[in-house]
């Protein structure tokens, strides 16, 4: 038989979300390498620089390990402002092709963890043995035994304006 000119494409490799990056990161002044591990969309500290993953990405255990992230790293300059270093994906297979490089810190993406498994159909629910006949009175009775009594929800509602009571302070945000 000749040979075929179909081209066999690979079906595209699954990416796993992950919940947790995992850092490391280079003290240069005291040659301390110290590893961290930051949730998804939180901003942790490594000395002037904060670094917020957005995602972090790894493979199934059946495939090539892959494990590549989109990071955001941001500089707290001596004067207080903050200043954008690096937006962009990292891969943990090649730390130095995106590693971030600062004068006194760099910071390389090791691993993620936390894998959200894709979910599993579940296994049908077993059929409850028949129960013999019971007189309609006996189910009544049972029926609203077993019927919780839906408890009043409440919400706290701030106080109206002028009364002279302080509104309670917004919630914090961290970015």
């Amino acid at each position: 038989m000749p040979p075929s000119d179909e081209i066999v494409a690979e079906p595209p490799a699954q990416k796993v979300p992950n919940a947790t990056a995992v850092f490391a990161g280079l003290d240069k002044i005291t040659g301390r390498i110290t590893a961290f591990d930051v949730a998804i969309g939180e901003t942790v500290q490594f000395g002037a620089l904060r670094v917020t993953p957005r995602a972090c990405y790894t493979r199934p255990p059946t495939e090539t390990t892959n494990t590549d992230a989109f990071i955001e790293v941001d500089e707290i300059t001596l004067q207080g402002e903050i200043k954008r270093l690096f937006t962009g994906w990292m891969f943990a297979a090649s730390p130095g092709l995106h590693a971030i490089e600062h004068p006194i810190y760099d910071i390389w993406l090791a691993d993620c963890k936390g894998a959200q498994q894709p979910a599993v159909a579940a296994a049908p629910e077993a059929v409850p043995p028949p129960q013999p006949q019971r007189p309609a009175r006996q189910q009544q009775q049972q029926q609203r035994a077993k019927a919780p009594a839906a408890p009043a929800q409440t919400q706290a509602l701030p106080p109206p304006p002028g009364s002279g009571q302080p509104l309670p302070p917004p919630p914090m945000q961290i970015r």
